[in-house]
C-alpha cells in the first residue's frame, strides 16, 4: 500500500507534532507533585517488605484481568464524566494512603479501574468501542507505555498498525506483558503514598496526577490509531517516531 503522500500531509504532519508535543509534556504533572513532597522515589521503592511487592505483583494482574469487564459494567450504570473519574481517583487515593501499606495496597484493584475507566473513555472518544477485543488490548497497553515517573523506551508505536482482532490468548499475552511495568509503578505510587505526614492527602493528589498522565497518554494512543486509519500505520509510525525523537534518543 502506497502511503507516501501522507508522509508529505502538511495536516498530517500538524496533528503529529501536536500528539508528540502532548506526549513529552504529559508526566509533567506527576514529576512536579512528586518533587514538591520532596520524594525519593527509587529510595522508598526499595524500603517496601518484599511481600508486599509480592502482593503488588498479584493485585496488578487480577486487576488487569478484570479491570476491563469492571469499567465496562460501570459504564452501562453511570456516566461518571471527566470530573467524576477524577475525583474517584482521588477518594479511592485518599482511602488507600489512610491507613498506610495495609489500606494502599487494597487499593490497587480501585485505582486501577478508574484509571482504565478513563482510558476507555478516550478510546470511544476517538470513535474506538471498547468492548472490542482489540480495542480493550490497546487500551491496556496504555500501561505499559512510558512511565509518569522516568523517562524510558517511549511511546511504543507498533501499536498503530495492530491487528484489531485479539483473541481471548493474546489479551492474556498483552496482560503479561503489562502488569511488571504497571507494577513498578503502582509500587512506587504506594511507596509515596506512605510517606509520614502526608498519607490521605498524598493518595488523592498522586491518583489524580497519574489519572491525568494515562488519561493523556491514551488520548494520544487512540489519535494515533485514528490517523493510521486514514492515512496508513506506516506513515503515521514513521510521522510519530521523528516528532517524539527528543524523548526516544533521550532515554537510550
Amino acid at each position: 500500500m502506497n502511503t507516501l503522500p501522507a508522509l508529505t500531509n502538511p495536516k498530517l504532519d500538524t496533528e503529529i507534532a501536536d500528539l508528540a508535543r502532548a506526549y513529552r509534556r504529559a508526566a509533567g504533572p506527576v514529576m512536579s507533585l512528586m518533587q514538591r513532597i520532596g520524594f525519593s522515589l527509587e529510595g522508598q521503592l526499595d524500603n517496601l517488605p518484599n511481600a508486599l511487592r509480592a502482593q503488588i505483583d498479584a493485585a496488578v494482574i487480577a486487576a488487569l484481568s478484570g479491570a476491563n469487564s469492571a469499567a465496562a459494567l460501570a459504564e452501562t450504570r453511570t456516566d461518571l464524566g471527566r470530573g467524576g473519574t477524577t475525583m474517584a481517583a482521588m477518594v479511592t487515593g485518599a482511602a488507600g494512603g489512610a491507613g498506610g501499606l495495609a489500606t494502599a495496597a487494597l487499593e490497587l484493584p480501585f485505582t486501577i479501574t478508574v484509571f482504565l475507566h478513563a482510558i476507555r473513555a478516550e478510546a470511544r472518544a476517538a470513535g474506538f468501542d471498547p468492548n472490542e477485543a482489540g480495542v480493550r488490548a490497546a487500551c491496556l497497553q496504555v500501561f505499559a507505555d512510558a512511565t509518569p515517573l522516568r523517562e524510558d523506551d517511549g511511546i511504543n508505536t507498533a501499536f498503530i498498525s495492530a491487528r484489531m482482532a485479539v483473541t481471548g490468548a493474546a489479551l492474556h499475552k498483552v496482560i503479561a506483558t503489562v502488569a511488571p511495568r504497571l507494577a513498578l509503578v503502582m509500587g512506587q505510587k504506594l511507596a509515596a503514598q506512605t510517606v509520614p505526614v502526608l498519607g490521605a492527602a498524598a493518595g488523592a493528589a498522586i491518583n489524580a496526577a497519574y489519572l491525568r498522565y494515562y488519561r493523556e497518554i491514551a488520548r494520544i494512543r487512540f489519535a494515533l490509531m485514528r490517523l493510521a486509519i486514514t492515512h496508513g500505520g506506516e506513515a503515521v509510525t514513521a510521522a510519530f517516531s521523528r516528532a517524539a525523537r527528543p524523548v526516544l534518543t533521550k532515554a537510550r
